[in-house]
């Protein structure tokens, strides 16, 4: 037998250098704390942190592999120029100094920041520093900026924010170590991983019940106790009933509701006023915050007679129709939600979910027996804002957790509304065993961030007026023209999408492309593959790309590619800024942008380079430093025009958000000394008290502080005066959504305002309901059901992030190219054999790819891992490499749009709310690939070529990093 090649207890090579040094992992957004090992300063090992709070020192594949990213043969190492008379997509490049790049950039961008700011598009993928890049974009003075947002999950962030003040994944998740049954909804794999992965194993342990309802028993889901298949885009049907049932069965928590909710609160129910649907308000009552007044009614069901919200003594009435001392007629806000699901019955949601009606009984059910029969009491004592004093702290241990799979739809805003108000009616927010929020969480409803309001936001030479992104409240918060037109290039908090938080980066090139509602200059694209994985309609994408005017000109004049890899997109670059990976620079996950806090208190992380840039890249943050140092935007620029910080770490450590507020991009360790925490004055060794701990920073709340935050008294204080919040009032859930009703006012004529263009009234009039329903996706009504009857999804596999992954040489050996995962029912029917080859069609294209038969999908739907399919020869694989061979991109059959209903109009594929890209509403029909076709995937393009900087892989390069050998 030969001996294993890595032999673990052997004596170190004896002239060897070790050390070890801690970082933040980014092979996903999880962010986990790593310990990196290195000898003779080369990466051999990585493992988690067994003291960082958010993993424990669990690390997953990914974390593990990050050597194989770090080395990659696809890593770019030089900036590069688009050769003169190249052709955009040919993939040729000559070499340019950072000088000229920077010269490049710097004449361009001044240009077009002195005489059309809006020109300058910046939008980012997967990064974890949108405070930066958005930053940079307002200084600039351009609306056009955005991050992955819009085409991830922003469904998810608007639908529970603007109903509980907090959301999953970062700002939020399912208390499991106390939880009794637990309830996963689309959650694919890679979302907040390992610590997930963590508790559910110690869930299960406990003996707590799991569920998963998804269309696909997958990762997560292989363990859960019971699979309940359900048809795609239909979950807002099936949470409605189980509120019915709910509500139907008396499991709601009625105290919870009232004290807690705006259940109670009085709606005007006067069709002929325009006050219509809006609560009704003394106009003597305490306004508690004038920015956002609380003079609301409860009708009091004691002494029967309308009464302020919260009134001492007072107990509201949840049910019945009333009579106001005006005359008004008013329901409680609750006995509006009883009359919306009451035809919700589980048999209607059988027939449109695939969930029989028993199931969803029993369901709901288990869920209101579960949080009113196993209620959990903590001895903590604490006291609610209105100053009534609670001896403890009670929870229904009832949690849920979803994500993507519940958003990526056309009425995903809606279902995630629904399952909020789901979450409310059991009592579960912010309480022991159920849903607990994460600072900066909660926030107002909505948050007090407001975009740019109209076209003069836009000047030359100036910051925006407003921030780019926001939380709109009403229609006079979007970013329209005077004929309610939008003046984003992405059409963002526009009429068409008012509430897109995150922006619409699926729409960017597309609307670029026609010049809808404006040509753009330059495009600056970090992080993110949009001729590829991350672009709809992937083909016609590349096509625009490359596009040209009559007069020869590209229709989009110039794109910038920021990137540590080469990829399908950098391929359309005319401008190449090679990034660095995650262990050659400093970052920060910061409490300004997407912190890793825990349930107990604020948790930030930082970076610290592990090795030397690679070659002669600049990590991004670097150069965006530089470019508004050159720019001399004023955030970037002494009072005298002098550049005011000298790298990003420098920025980091002094940036303030305004002058004095002691409020930055890190929490940890703030004072001249660095002996205060949230706030205070910049410390010039922020940074290195921040690596000697480890490289995060975490704030322990009192423990009468860490549940019942959206009126926790002590809570509401702490957070004002740490400046995670502008106000100190309570946060009441909005079961009734009063914010959508202005905007359907609006549509209606009955508001004072902006006003939607007539096109569009009745859109927004439809969608923006005060109260959750169900709809089919909007491309259900532009698809053939029978021509086309299956859905097709796709999922991030656990193993892999995005397309950065399957260029791993480790993650590869888990997933080196896709199936179609079809039930084998579907697949016999359409005489398809298992592993043969087969196409998949919908009405946008079609693709040829291999065929799994799975047990574990249900019989409507098929469906395949992302991004592993990758372009001929992109990613430094060879051009017959299985990742382009055999594996394949379902993007090719998604559209970005669909089809006005006007001849030769159109609109977004995404929800008419948020903008959330509707990734999985597509429908397609499946059928076997004949006799003597090609077997390899189809579509293909030209293979892809080396650009200049990048390295062969090494002769023994993996086997040297298994431990043996030398490194040749």
């Amino acid at each position: 037998m030969s001996s294993p090649i890595h032999d673990p207890i052997a004596t170190p090579l004896p002239d060897a250098s070790t050390t070890t040094k801690t970082t933040t992992c980014y092979m996903c957004a999880c962010r986990c704390g790593i310990k990196v090992h290195l000898r003779d300063g080369e990466v051999r090992y990585i493992e988690g942190n067994p003291d960082h709070p958010l993993n424990k020192g669990v690390i997953c594949a990914k974390g593990g592999s990050g050597i194989m990213k770090q080395y990659s043969p696809a890593r770019l190492t030089k900036p590069l120029r688009r050769k003169p008379g190249s052709e955009r997509g040919a993939n040729e490049f000559e070499e340019i100094s950072w000088d000229e790049t920077f010269d490049i950039l710097e004449k361009r961008l001044s240009h077009l920041r002195a005489t059309d700011p809006k020109k300058f598009a910046l939008f980012t993928g997967r990064d974890q520093m949108q405070a930066l890049t958005s930053l940079f974009a307002r200084q600039f003075g351009t609306p056009n900026y955005a991050a992955h947002g819009g085409f991830c999950s922003v469904n998810m962030a608007a639908g529970m924010i603007y109903t509980i003040g907090g959301s999953f994944w970062e700002f939020g998740g399912p208390d499991l170590e106390r939880a009794k049954v637990f309830y996963m909804i689309g959650t694919a794999e890679d979302h907040h991983s390992n610590p997930l992965k963590s508790a559910i194993g110690d869930f299960k342990r406990n003996g707590g019940r799991f569920v998963a309802i998804n269309p696909v028993r997958s990762g997560y889901a292989a363990i859960a106790d019971e699979w309940i298949p359900i048809k795609p885009g239909t979950d807002g049907a099936l949470i409605l009933a189980i509120i019915r049932e709910i509500i139907a069965l008396g499991l709601y928590d009625r105290d919870f509701l009232a004290r807690y909710t705006n259940s109670g609160q009085l709606v005007n129910q006067d069709e002929a006023s325009n006050e219509f649907g809006m609560f009704v308000r003394n106009p003597e009552g305490d306004k508690i915050n004038p920015l956002r007044p609380h003079n609301f009614y409860w009708w009091d069901r004691l002494s029967n007679k309308p009464v302020d919200d919260h009134a001492k003594g007072a107990d509201p009435c949840l049910y019945g129709t009333f009579t106001m001392p005006d005359g008004t007629t008013a329901k409680p806000a609750f006995q509006l939600l009883k009359e919306r699901v009451a035809d919700c019955t589980p048999e209607w949601a059988e027939g449109i979910t695939g969930i029989s009606a028993d199931t969803i009984k029993r369901i709901a059910h288990e869920m209101g027996v579960t949080a009113r029969d196993q209620k959990i009491e903590l001895p903590i004592p604490w006291t609610d804002w209105w100053g009534e004093e609670h001896e403890t702290v009670t929870g229904n241990p009832v949690a849920f957790h979803a994500m993507r799979g519940l958003a990526a739809h056309s009425n995903g805003f809606q279902s995630i509304r629904a399952l909020a108000i789901l979450m409310s009616l059991l009592g579960t927010i912010d309480r022991p065993g159920g849903f607990r929020h994460k600072a900066p969480y909660p926030r107002a409803i909505p948050p007090n961030a407001r975009p740019s309001k109209g076209p003069e936001a836009v000047q030359p030479n100036t910051p925006l007026g407003g921030a780019p992104l926001g939380w709109p409240e009403t229609p006079d918060d979007l970013f329209v023209d005077a004929e309610g037109q939008p003046v984003r290039i992405d059409k963002g908090f526009s009429w068409e999408h008012p509430l897109s938080a995150h922006g619409l980066m699926h729409n960017v090139i597309t609307n670029a492309w026609r010049g809808d509602p404006y040509p753009i200059d330059t495009l600056l694209l970090f992080m993110a593959n949009m001729a590829w994985n991350s672009s709809m309609n992937t083909a016609q994408v590349r096509d625009m790309l490359v596009d040209k005017n009559p007069d020869g000109g590209y229709k989009i004049p110039f794109i910038v590619v920021c990137d540590a890899f080469q990829s399908e997109t950098t391929a359309f670059a005319d401008l190449i800024l090679p990034d660095t990976t995650y262990l050659e620079r400093h970052d920060c996950m910061s409490m300004l942008d997407r912190p890793i806090s825990e349930f107990d208190g604020p948790v930030d992380a930082v970076r610290i380079p592990v090795l030397p840039p690679t070659g002669e890249c600049k990590p991004f943050q670097e150069v965006l430093v530089e470019l508004a140092s050159r720019l001399k935007l004023p955030a970037f620029t002494t009072a005298e025009g002098g550049r005011k910080f000298k790298s990003y770490p420098d920025f980091v450590i002094n940036y303030e958000t305004a002058p004095g507020s002691g409020i930055g991009f890190l929490t940890g360790w703030r004072g001249k000394d660095g002996d205060k925490a949230m706030r205070g004055e910049p410390n010039p060794k922020q940074w290195e008290m921040y690596e000697k701990n480890g490289c995060f920073f975490q704030y322990h709340l009192p423990p009468s502080s860490q549940y019942m935050r959206n009126w926790n008294k002590d809570y509401m204080e702490w957070s004002q005066q740490a400046g995670l919040r502008r106000d100190n009032d309570p946060i009441i859930i909005h079961i009734y959504s009063e914010l959508l009703q202005g905007f359907r006012l609006a549509a209606e004529g009955k508001r004072p305002g902006k006003q939607p263009p007539e096109e569009l009234r009745e859109r927004v009039a439809t969608y923006f309901d005060p109260l959750p329903f169900w709809y089919a996706p909007l491309e259900d009504e532009q698809s053939d059901l029978k021509k086309y009857p299956l859905n097709a999804l796709t999922q991030r596999p656990m193993a892999m992030y995005h397309s950065w992954d399957s260029q791993n040489a480790w993650l590869r050996q888990i997933h080196t190219y896709n199936y179609l995962y079809v039930n084998s029912a579907t697949a016999e029917a359409a005489g398809i054999a298992d592993g043969g080859w087969m196409w998949i069609e919908s009405q946008w294209g079609k693709v040829r790819c291999l065929c799994r038969y799975s047990e574990a999908v249900e019989p409507g739907t098929v469906w395949t891992w992302n991004a592993i399919g990758k372009s001929s020869g992109a990613w430094s694989l060879s051009k017959d490499a299985n990742e382009s061979q055999q594996g394949f991109l379902l993007n090719h059959l998604i559209s970005e749009e669909l089809r006005g209903k006007r001849h030769g109009t159109h609109f977004s594929n995404s929800d008419p709310i948020t903008g959330q890209a509707a990734w999985y509403d597509v429908r397609v029909r499946i059928y076997p690939a004949e006799a003597g076709e090609p077997e390899h995937s189809f579509p293909q393009f030209e293979p892809m070529e080396p650009v200049p900087g990048m390295k062969p892989a090494k002769q023994g390069w993996q086997a040297w990093f298994a431990g043996k050998g030398k490194n040749k």
